[in-house]
């Protein structure tokens, strides 16, 4: 009897078993025989069967694939046709092959096939290797029916947490078949090929081929493929379903959102910095690096009777249907599986209830998971760049947390395959560009220095591992068995060989540069899976779910030892890229191998500005992104004549300008105007502030929560990435922008002072007059304007001071910083001013400070108006210290101005005034040609004596904050290069400022972590 379909319909009752001998008889056993089904598992090799098919299935199943490329080419480019298949005296021959398939009569057919005999012998040579594959396919299908017969009868039982290996390579066997029978269906002219090879033979031979008959049979049955094969699989509903309900504590896990994985701290190893060097594992340790949504949707396909029977089946078929549109059979061959499963189930019986089930999940993957896979990617760039970063300062965690690599790598492979099978076919959506990634480079590019990192630190992984095995796994099997109460000889003998293989392991043979081979254990453990998993096993490995724990752990390692490169290509292979017809539209990089525009519109939408609600990406990010994309570039190369370094240079010095050689914005514009409207804007509002202690900026504690945190676009790290990014260039438009602000916030500040010009002159003249200086402060008016603006002025220039300081110009080019220091460190500002100025410009522009500001003397002197003379300017600027010093005592009536001690500065940002004043005032008298420390030295009188006098006031309000105010008078002080300690300690007591100091500390509760 020829197993097939004749055979699966021998299932007729559940009590019967069917044992498929070598010769292909079929026996069939009762309930009384079932002792014999451990005797089959041993007998009849199912584990090295199942190793081999999926194998074979794999190699055959890429012939399909090839031959309806092929001729689907063929058939769209007629040079390539062979000539047999092109000639018009052939056309006659096809359509009577195909009409008359698979009964061809050659004899009665003589004048359809003349053109065939004529050349027989070409048709014959160029046709034989797809015929020989199309009897592969059908040897292929008769082995696997032998041995998903033979698994049947010996009543295996399936769960992926306990006989792993068992269950995959099961699973994998039964998708690889169903995919080889359905990508034979979609060949077209697989009849004609056969048919045309088969009457050439039979010209030739005076006979037809013994296969043919058997071959055209195969392919009439599987015209409807899915159809057939859920016929067949009718029998093995009980296998495959257990198999599959053994996912629905895996499965679920594995799809969870990004929000979940986000609050589960997944892939940090920094979450828990005291487990850092426990070794990663869970009880089912290789489950997290399997993707098993193919299984779930052909499983319950072809074995569908348990959706309508089973609750739990239908919830598990449902989730594979929510987790996208298409499924990817080979290569870039996919399937659409909510339009195959709806024709499918409307073609039976009693499935009537299924259609709005699957119209309810395709329907729910075109609002939501378009958005969901997004957010996923988001996670995944951020996790596996820290993964990265932690990996590569610490290798040594390779050994302990590999696990982790394995899980990020199998993630990042499935959302990156997920986003190009569904970007190259869009659904009907309102958020079309949810697929699309132009980030996608980085993600890639982690995944490549992850899987970098497992081959440079080769030997730290399997040191460590060597030892895990050794040292623990050898010892916990040994202590498992020694607690099993039945062990038959068999596995005895095959579980004292795991024990004296792993216990055999020592670092003199890894030192010594021996190669490991440990498939002969991996291959004894899944023997021992079948014989432990069949029916009336007298050792049930269900029953010892520590053995199978500590097993499938032991494995886990050996394949640390000398599999490696095999596990990586089972959770990080991205092959199939190569193969995607529109991969390139997807990603958004290969793209640039046309013009440099593409590039500019790549790195542009990295930054992801929108400007109605002010976000943008972190420079850090963007810098990584950029990074991750030229590496990616630079490997397309390789492959396609391209200059990329040139490229790529031209590109990134356009990016430093304001508009590139397009018209378009760059990213100089875009992070100029996101941190003047939406960083500084808030800091002028002190909703953000500036902190000098961390040198950053931060946000408030609102109840409004904003839309960004500062301290991660204005600290160290990510101002240094905007340096790196828009380089001098770019810093220096950056800059013209700031100018422009606090040269609008001077001018309003001159009219401040012109309209109470009167009153200041009489302060200036009196202020050691506490009665006349409380007259005149009656008449003073603005106060809080000027203190406001002079803030504002002060938090750009701090702004500005920690943008040049991350312009790191030695690390670029030391040799020209150099000199320029030196240089800087000779003038001086009382020498020539123009000499001064003109080397300070040189060194702002590397990026050095300078006592004197070159830019805001710029700005400053372009200000001038053609009416005033300079006299009128100095005693203008003269007037506006004095109204600030005046003004100091009006901030303690501010419940802000207390002095943060972990910021070092102020809650409402006062601590800028004394870069406000310093800068302002060197800049101004620079322009005006006066000397600085002189009247900064003015200032300091007036500005002690004003708030002297706030001691003399015991009960009023101004005495609240007074202490946090008395520091402005030190930061002045400290920060300029123009006054020293002395000064102030000659105008105002050092004995307030420590005690001030010593108040405001008070507040302050130091915790250590």
């Amino acid at each position: 009897m020829r197993s097939g379909s004749s055979v699966s319909a021998s299932f007729s009752a559940e009590w019967v078993s069917v044992l498929i001998c070598e010769d292909r008889s079929v026996h069939c056993f009762t309930e009384d025989h079932l002792i014999w089904t451990g005797i089959m598992a041993y007998q009849f090799k199912l584990a090295e069967k199942l190793l081999i098919l999926n194998e074979r299935g794999q190699g055959v199943l890429i012939r399909m694939n090839h031959i309806k490329k092929f001729f689907f080419q063929v058939c769209t480019d007629s040079k390539r046709r062979p000539s047999y298949f092109t000639e018009k005296s052939m056309e006659s021959s096809v359509k009577y092959i195909n009409r008359k398939f698979p009964n061809i009569d050659i004899r009665g057919g003589s004048q359809h096939l003349s053109s065939v005999q004529k050349q027989k012998s070409a048709v014959l040579e160029g046709l034989h290797s797809y015929y020989e594959s199309f009897i592969d396919v059908m040897e292929f299908r008769d082995h696997v029916y032998e041995l998903l017969n033979t698994i049947d009868a010996c009543q295996c039982y399936f769960d992926i947490a306990v006989n792993f290996d068992l269950t995959k390579n099961y699973l994998d066997l039964i998708v690889t078949y169903a995919s080889v029978i359905y990508m034979l269906s979609r060949i077209d002219d697989k009849k004609a090929i056969v048919g045309m090879y088969n009457c050439a033979f039979e010209f030739c031979n005076g006979n037809s081929d013994p296969s043919f008959p058997r071959l055209g049979q195969m392919f009439i049955e599987y015209d409807h493929p899915w159809k057939k094969l859920s016929e067949e699989f009718g029998p093995h509903t009980k296998s495959v379903t257990g198999a599959l309900l053994s996912l629905r504590m895996v499965y679920p896990r594995r799809n969870l959102s990004a929000d979940q994985w986000r609050s589960a701290q997944l892939l940090s190893l920094l979450a828990s910095p005291a487990a850092m060097l426990s070794p990663t594992c869970c009880d089912t340790v290789r489950t997290p690096v399997i993707s098993s949504a193919v299984w779930l949707f052909v499983g319950f396909l072809l074995c569908h009777s348990s959706l309508n029977a089973n609750a739990d089946s239908q919830n598990l078929w449902k989730m594979a249907l929510r987790n996208g549109l298409y499924l990817t059979v080979i290569r870039d061959e996919i399937l659409n599986i909510h339009k195959l499963s709806e024709d499918f189930f409307d073609s039976l019986k009693g499935y009537s209830k299924r259609i709005p089930d699957i119209k309810e999940c395709k329907e729910y993957v075109i609002i939501n998971c378009g958005a969901l896979r997004r957010e996923k990617r988001n996670f995944l760039r951020n996790a596996l760049k820290e993964l990265t970063k932690v990996l590569e300062d610490e290798p040594a965690l390779l050994g302990p947390k590999a696990l982790f690599v394995f899980m990020a790598l199998s993630f990042s492979r499935d959302e990156v395959l997920w986003l190009v099978r569904h970007a190259e076919n869009i659904p009907k959506t309102k958020t079309p560009e949810d697929y699309a990634d132009s980030q996608m480079a980085e993600l890639l590019y982690y995944m490549e220095k992850l899987r970098t990192l497992l081959a440079q630190h080769r030997y730290v992984i399997q040191r460590y591992h060597l030892q895990y095995l050794s040292q623990y796994d050898a010892l916990a099997l040994n202590d498992t068995i020694q607690g099993m109460y039945v062990c038959p000889e068999e596995e005895s003998v095959l579980m004292s060989s795991f024990v004296s293989t792993l216990s055999a392991l020592s670092l003199k043979h890894l030192d010594a540069g021996e190669e490991f081979d440990l498939k002969p254990f991996r291959l004894d453990w899944l023997r021992l899976q079948v014989y432990t998993s069949a029916g009336k096993a007298a050792l049930a490995l269900k029953d010892y779910p520590d053995l199978a724990k500590v097993m499938n752990m032991a494995q886990f390692h050996t394949r640390m030892m000398d599999n490696v490169n095999e596990l990586l290509c089972e959770t990080a292979d991205l092959s199939i890229l190569c193969f995607e017809i529109e991969y390139k539209s997807c990603i958004n990089y290969t793209n640039a191998t046309s013009t440099p525009f593409d590039v500019y519109r790549v790195i542009v939408q990295m930054a992801n500005y929108n400007q109605s609600t002010h976000e943008i990406a972190r420079p850090t990010d963007l810098l990584a992104g950029i990074q991750a994309y030229v590496t990616s570039l630079h490997s397309l190369s390789c492959y396609i004549n391209i200059d990329v370094t040139r490229l790529v240079k031209n590109v990134l010095l356009q990016q430093t300008q304001p508009l590139d050689s397009y018209g378009t914005q760059t990213i100089t514009t875009l992070y100029t105007n996101w941190f003047l409207e939406g960083l500084l804007r808030q800091a002028s509002s002190a909703l953000i502030v500036h902190c000098p202690t961390t040198q950053c900026f931060v946000n408030q504690n609102t109840e409004n929560e904003q839309s960004f945190h500062a301290e991660e676009y204005a600290d160290i790290c990510g101002l240094r990435s905007l340096a790196e990014l828009i380089g001098p260039y770019g810093l220096k438009f950056l800059n013209e922008n700031l100018m422009w602000h606090i040269i609008s916030q001077v001018g309003e500040l001159k009219k401040l002072v012109s309209d109470n010009m009167d009153v200041l002159v009489q302060m200036r003249a009196n202020f050691e007059n506490p009665e006349a200086m409380s007259d005149l402060q009656k008449k003073l008016t603005g106060c809080e304007n000027v203190l406001k603006r002079m803030t504002i002025i002060g938090v750009i220039l701090s702004f500005r001071s920690m943008v040049q300081e991350a312009l790191i110009m030695d690390r670029h080019c030391p040799f020209l910083t150099r000199p320029i220091k030196c240089l800087k460190d000779f003038i001086y500002p009382e020498g020539d001013i123009k000499v001064t100025l003109g080397v300070y410009e040189m060194a702002s522009a590397a990026g050095l400070p300078c006592e004197i500001d070159p830019t805001l003397v710029s700005a400053i002197a372009n200000m001038q108006t053609d009416n005033s003379s300079i006299e009128e300017e100095f005693k203008i600027t003269c007037l506006l210290l004095v109204y600030i010093a005046v003004s100091l005592p009006t901030l303690c009536l501010d419940p802000n101005s207390f002095y943060r001690r972990e910021h070092g500065g102020h809650q409402n940002n006062i601590h800028c005034l004394a870069t406000a004043v310093n800068h302002l005032a060197a800049a101004m008298f620079t322009v005006q040609r006066k000397n600085i420390q002189t009247q900064l030295q003015e200032f300091l009188k007036v500005a002690s004596s004003i708030l002297l006098q706030l001691g003399q006031n015991v009960e009023r309000m101004e005495i609240k904050n007074r202490d946090s105010v008395y520091l402005i008078l030190h930061m002045i002080v400290e920060q300029s290069p123009f006054l020293s300690q002395d000064m102030l300690e000659m105008c105002f007591p050092y004995v307030l400022l420590r005690n001030a100091y010593r108040e405001v500390h008070k507040t302050f509760i130091h915790t250590m972590g």
